[in-house]
């Protein structure tokens, strides 16, 4: 087997170094958005720059954007699965109280 058909992608080590100041800044802003009163959007925005770290990490440092279609595919389904675990815990949180009183009493 030769190594031009390996299928090995090798980034060069300025986009590291790139993608590293990126999260460097997003995890700056993180700190800033939590001293900055938005209400009830401080959450949304935490998550919202937690979300575009992790695209890059997922992109860049575990090599998806150069993967497989196969590999890109597993990925964007298991993001949709978890997507749906959190939507049914927001449900889940989100009607809490609305039977009998707020639950059970353990004693």
């Amino acid at each position: 087997m030769s190594s031009e058909h390996s299928g090995i992608h090798v980034s060069p080590l300025s986009i590291y170094f790139t993608i590293f100041g990126a999260l460097m800044i997003l995890s700056a802003i993180t700190v800033g958005a939590a001293f900055v009163n938005l209400g009830s959007f401080n959450p949304i925005v935490a998550l919202l720059i937690a979300c575009i770290k992790a695209t890059l990490v997922i992109l860049y440092f575990m090599h998806v954007k150069y993967s497989s279609q196969l590999t890109k595919i597993t990925v964007v389904l298991s993001l949709f699965f978890v997507a749906i675990l959190f939507a049914e815990t927001l449900m889940d949180y989100a009607t809490r109280g609305w039977i009998g009183g707020g639950g059970v009493p353990l004693h």
